[in-house]
């Protein structure tokens, strides 16, 4: 089983390529987006809980979005590996995920960060914004203080899993199939 974390900022790729790589290698693509809306949607128990914290305006604690992930991954358990997207955000997170999985004998085989310049990415994220209809796509200035969260939240996970040995950089500029190609060559050394 082969277990891959994509990590990078918002506009990064991390989507894009996921689609590609799920068909490749077979993966599991779970994105902490999609799970957050299949459960608000359906009004699951997680759902309703997830949904008062968000209209609340706070943000949803570790505790509810390990459980929802936990829940998915339950859902997919005959699977040859998962690609998780958006997840984990945190160290919190990383040692929950890292538990669980062990819990099933299974463990994260890499994280792969998708690295991109933070101009580039902006103009990338603006770009979207004209057809995605996502307001926070829109607008510069919560682009960059999503840059701000990210470095100060997510980036330390870089850390975490280079201790683990299991870190790996990749280039996120070029071509979608020039990126994919550098992904495959990460993977592929895997097995």
């Amino acid at each position: 089983m082969i277990n891959i974390v994509l990590f990078g900022k918002p506009g990064a790729g991390k989507g894009t390529q996921a689609d590609f790589l799920k068909g490749k290698y077979n993966l599991t693509h779970i994105s902490t987006g999609d799970v957050f809306r299949y459960n608000i949607k359906n009004e699951t128990e997680l759902g309703k809980q997830a949904k008062a914290f968000m209209d609340a305006g706070d943000l949803v604690p570790d505790s509810l979005t390990i459980k929802m992930l936990q829940d998915e991954v339950e859902k997919h358990a005959g699977t040859a590996g998962f690609l998780f997207d958006g997840f984990p955000r945190t160290v919190h997170q990383a040692e929950a995920l890292d538990a669980f999985l062990i819990s099933k004998g299974w463990e994260v085989t890499a994280t792969i960060a998708l690295e991109a310049d933070d101009e580039v990415l902006v103009q990338r994220l603006l770009e979207r914004g004209k057809t995605s209809g996502r307001p926070d796509d829109q607008d510069e200035a919560l682009i960059r203080n999503r840059y701000q969260e990210y470095n100060h939240k997510t980036a330390p996970l870089a850390d975490f899993y280079k201790n683990q040995k299991k870190f790996y950089e990749v280039d996120g500029i070029g071509s979608i199939q020039e990126v994919t190609e550098r992904l495959s060559l990460v993977i592929d050394s895997l097995n």
